[in-house]
């Protein structure tokens, strides 16, 4: 997105560098319906992180897309945005990153004060499967009668709820909508606009420091030819992800001299923070039987609409959507919020060898309380009209039929015997100040550095409410206006 945005100046020749290709035509990411297609395939980083003391030395697989586009690419599409609190509060720890000052907006950088449009770069909505489905108002009536009220539109900064958001699709193209179809494919044709793809960054190429600052002046890569060096005359950007920028950085020489002692090289810029307090969240999933007998729900929702609804036409519908792959109904959950903070850091000067990742899932007895917590909630949605009457017995975890008396201990074994990573770290290079352990400015510029900017989710300090995706597309439209505002003739 960066590149597409800051390519609009005619003064400035962008050169992304990406690891993988395009996947413009790969069905495995093109298909709405086909979220974890792309998973172990080649446009997959599929990182393995370290053994999980706290969770039986388990070791975990985190996704992370390998192509043009990155983890848009495999992503869970979901478009949700954070709690409004969240960013405000962000804004007060990180004084300068806010919406576009006066001066910024004269030269074309804006906000919108509402929360929905039809004209952004980023196509969402709602994919036909979703509003095909019998499965909104039975979840909607369900979480009502468990006290959770109906939000109907979590866009405007209020998550609390239950809520149907939209995904980022291309509704008339039928596909996924990622941001190189947002971004790039539409500005290709840009002169100043290139993609050096299947060729990975090594390490920043820096030059001697000027007024106590150090310069980038390129990038050293592996490609398709070996090694080589590609140059910069104004700026390095970090896009690499929350795993892969802290590394990139390390390898540079930015970290910890804990960390930098691996590197033979001068010029380091000690940050103590780089890689650390890495946020995690974690999904759990509880599983039924769909009942194959579903003449009786037919039957109460017709009787709910007056007979507008014909049964049989509902029972039809249901046995149509409810194929016979979809036997099997799930839920996955997650705490937004955890209290856990892992590190990602890398392991030898081979740039070519992946970070160790360590998420450091189940450390805090709260983390683990609210993941078993949540188990039994969804338990209990199973157990509750008119969920319960479109589903059987569990399959995951397996503990009969939604029994209420099991203590805290078996309800916390469960969250720990059907999680994995949910794919969102963050805040491995925060946008803080340098005294609260921030690794970027405000203007996303890496403390120490003149010329060498993160944008991605390793900037987020905190883990947000809503998904990833809104919040970092915004990130990187903000960073865009920054820069172009800093090389505008």
């Amino acid at each position: 997105m960066a590149s597409h945005s800051n390519s609009e100046l005619s003064n400035v020749t962008v050169a992304v560098i990406e690891a993988g290709g395009s996947v413009l035509n790969n069905f495995n990411i093109t298909y709405v319906e086909g979220h974890s297609l792309a998973f172990d395939t080649d446009i997959d980083w599929a990182y393995q992180t370290e053994e999980h003391i706290y969770a039986g030395d388990l070791k975990q697989t985190i996704r992370a897309g390998k192509a043009i586009g990155g983890t848009s690419t495999i992503n869970g599409i979901s478009y949700t945005r954070a709690e409004d609190i969240q960013i405000d509060n962000w804004e007060l720890e990180s004084e300068g990153f806010e919406v576009p000052a006066q001066d910024l907006i004269a030269h074309g950088a804006s906000y919108d004060a509402d929360y929905q449009g039809r004209n952004g770069p980023v196509k969402v909505g709602w994919p036909t499967a979703m509003t095909n489905s019998i499965v909104f108002p039975v979840l909607k009536e369900t979480f009502e009668h468990l006290g959770v009220h109906y939000n109907r539109d979590s866009g405007g900064g209020r998550m609390v709820g239950f809520t149907v958001h939209p995904d980022t699709v291309d509704r008339e193209a039928n596909v996924r909508m990622d941001a190189t179809r947002a971004y790039f494919w539409p500005y290709k044709s840009r002169p100043n606009l290139k993609i050096i793809s299947n060729t990975q960054a090594n390490r920043i190429i820096k030059a001697n420091t000027t007024h106590g600052e150090i310069s980038a002046i390129g990038v050293e890569v592996t490609g398709p030819q070996g090694v080589g060096m590609i140059y910069a005359s104004k700026e390095v950007i970090l896009s690499a992800g929350a795993l892969r920028s802290p590394a990139l950085l390390e390898l540079s020489g930015v970290g910890s001299p804990d960390i930098l002692q691996l590197l033979d090289r001068t010029g380091n810029i000690f940050r103590p923070a780089l890689g650390q307090s890495a946020l995690w969240d974690k999904v759990s999933e509880v599983a039924a039987f769909v009942q194959a007998n579903l003449a009786s729900y037919a039957r109460n929702i017709s009787k709910t609409s007056n007979g507008v609804v014909k049964e049989s036409d509902l029972l039809v519908a249901f046995k149509l959507h409810l194929r016979s792959q979809w036997r099997v109904f799930a839920s996955e959950y997650w705490p937004l919020l955890p209290f856990l903070r892992g590190s990602v850091h890398i392991r030898s000067t081979d740039a070519s060898q992946p970070p160790a990742i360590n998420p450091t899932y189940f450390m805090f007895e709260q983390d683990a309380t609210a993941q078993a917590d949540m188990v039994q909630f969804i338990c209990k949605a199973f157990g509750t009209v008119p969920l319960s009457n479109i589903v059987g017995n569990e399959v995951s975890p397996e503990l009969g039929v939604l029994p209420t008396n099991l203590s805290i201990a078996t309800w916390n074994n469960c969250g720990l015997a059907n999680y994995r990573p949910n794919y969102h770290p963050v805040g491995t290079a925060s946008l803080l100040p340098w005294g609260n352990g921030g690794v970027v400015s405000p203007e996303l510029k890496v403390y120490g550095t003149r010329n060498v900017r993160v944008i991605d989710a390793s900037v987020l300090p905190f883990q947000l409410c809503g998904h990833l995706q809104s919040t970092l597309y915004a990130v990187a439209e903000k960073a865009s206006d920054i820069i172009k505002q800093r090389h505008i003739v």
